[in-house]
């Protein structure tokens, strides 16, 4: 009994820091957020108003916020598409039977050790110098049409490393003797992985595209270093919008409402996603 005591003990003094941590940085500036969405708080100062739902009503008659959700979801869409994709024909290279297997592995998550801003300051150098020199163009970030395809390529650059081995942990729970009866049946190539590879990873599939599109629509780093939002606005993520416009434009009690309905929209969409890719497990 007394053993069993000092464990409960020793739990809750591990919980209830954690716990405490968590509602400190965490949940309160969320609730504070919140408040803060029905007020004209610029970010500094003391003095405020309440304006109720003005920030809300607000936000559908922006033409920058309008922008940026457009921008956000073109760029999120596009790049869980590539993401997926290319981390799907990576992962079934690497599980396949091949030298240096685990080496080549290795190499390949690289990408996501690295921290978002290095690679983006290390992308935003080749773009800006290295292939404009090598094919006599002017900077891909300086256009306005372009801009958003180089972000995305520096997010799928690192992305893809996570997407990959989450499939290759898939790829690993499928039997070999399935793939042994499957190809007694004469099922080889194209026809094996649709009708039998992908069905049984569809659950690490599903994973893949609700984080991919949860990530991409959070994305900041990347644009902090490539682009800054520029050129003339055309790369503003909502994420960077919230950020540049809420702690040093003024607008912190609109754009927290911003904040506000962008986190609705996104557990919104993860939803829909869930939803959808779990009705198509079932049916696979």
């Amino acid at each position: 009994m007394k053993s069993q005591n000092e464990r409960k003990r020793t739990f809750m003094m591990i919980a209830v820091p954690i716990l405490l941590l968590f509602f400190a940085f965490n949940t309160l500036p969320l609730i504070k957020g919140f408040m803060y969405s029905f007020t004209n708080f610029r970010g500094y100062g003391t003095k405020f108003d309440w304006v109720g739902w003005r920030n809300y009503i607000d936000l559908f008659t922006d033409t920058r916020v309008g922008n940026s959700y457009w921008f956000t979801f073109k760029l999120a869409l596009v790049a869980t598409i590539l993401i997926n994709i290319l981390s799907l024909v990576m992962a079934l290279a690497l599980n396949a039977k091949i030298r240096f297997k685990s080496f080549l592995r290795g190499m390949y998550f690289v990408p996501n050790i690295l921290g978002a801003l290095v690679v983006g300051y290390i992308f935003s150098y080749i773009f800006t110098y290295i292939l404009p020199a090598l094919t006599s163009t002017a900077s891909m970030l300086a256009n306005k049409n372009l801009a958003w395809i180089a972000i995305v390529i520096v997010c799928a650059w690192q992305s893809i490393a996570m997407n990959t081995l989450i499939y290759i942990s898939g790829l690993q729970t499928v039997p070999e003797d399935v793939y042994e009866a499957a190809s007694l049946d004469g099922a080889t190539g194209w026809n094996r992985f649709r009708y039998i590879t992908f069905p049984l990873i569809m659950p690490f599939f599903t994973i893949n595209m609700v984080l991919c599109m949860k990530n991409n629509l959070m994305v900041f780093d990347q644009i902090m270093a490539l682009t800054k939002g520029g050129p003339a606005q055309s790369t503003e993520s909502i994420s960077f919008l919230i950020y540049n416009n809420g702690m040093g434009g003024g607008q912190f009690g609109f754009q927290s409402a911003n904040a506000v309905i962008f986190f609705i929209v996104i557990v919104i969409i993860s939803v829909l996603q869930l939803k959808y890719l779990n009705k198509k497990e079932e049916q696979l």
